[in-house]
């Protein structure tokens, strides 16, 4: 155990085992982003815990490419506390965006340039721009407290960085703008593992994976798969019935 390690404060992760996974540094950045784990509400303990020691290959099989090639990009999986309990907040893409239009998702996007270093606190920045530019959250009201290992979406080139958020303060939210977002709202963590709720969907082109009913909309893709990873590792998931099956549009 290195020194840097044994002065770490309790509620703020170093460097080493996020490295170690693929996510990027979790530690303070001169700029005040931080991931702090400290007042937290404790149903999001096995999150916590699940961002702490899960490897890449247990959420997907879609891994950055070893040559480092994709556009870095990162999304916000924002929990926060609802009339229904523990809930995700999601946003559903304009239909005339070119990259997955009309899908439901979590917010985020591309990396810019002051959003720093994509290997160190460069993602949870963009994670906060984004989901401030894309539905109108108040930054101020969110607590980063931690980040899944890098995945790729082959289909669009990214290579996305998950960061986990705790909704503090809530702040209204909304579509900022049509030509990117068609709306935003929450799901209850309690619809997401209601097997009522959960389907697999099918792509023409062979795709099959889970996905959700849920707020009107199908929740599938990167989106879905990374939400049923948290609920399996988080040890939120309930039996369901893989077997019913959702055809997906070919152009989805």
């Amino acid at each position: 155990m290195t020194e840097a390690t044994q002065n770490r404060p309790a509620d703020t992760a170093g460097p080493g085992a996020a490295a170690a996974h693929g996510a990027p540094y979790d530690g303070r950045s001169d700029g005040g982003t931080a991931l702090r784990t400290h007042g937290l509400p404790g149903w999001l303990d096995p999150v916590v815990e699940a961002a702490r020691t899960v490897r890449p290959q247990q959420l997907s099989r879609f891994l950055p490419p070893e040559d480092g090639g994709g556009r870095q990009s990162a999304v916000l999986i924002l929990f926060g506390e609802g009339l229904r309990g523990p809930e995700l907040l999601l946003m559903e893409r304009a239909g005339t965006l070119r990259s997955h239009p009309g899908q439901p998702s979590f917010p985020g996007g591309a990396l810019d340039p002051e959003d720093g270093d994509p290997h160190t606190t460069g993602p949870l920045r963009a994670a906060l721009r984004e989901a401030e530019e894309e539905t109108g959250l108040d930054p101020a009201g969110v607590q980063l407290f931690g980040v899944l290992p890098r995945l790729y979406i082959p289909v669009s080139g990214f290579v996305v960085t998950p960061v986990l958020g705790w909704w503090r303060d809530p702040s209204p939210v909304g579509a900022v703008d049509p030509a990117e977002t068609a709306r935003v709202f929450t799901v209850p963590v309690a619809d997401l593992t209601d097997p009522a709720h959960r389907v697999t969907a099918v792509h023409p082109r062979g795709y099959h994976g889970p996905a959700f009913t849920v707020e009107s909309a199908l929740v599938w893709g990167f989106t879905a798969g990374v939400i049923d990873r948290i609920l399996h590792f988080a040890g939120w998931e309930l039996p369901w019935d893989r077997s019913r099956e959702v055809p997906l549009d070919w152009h989805a």
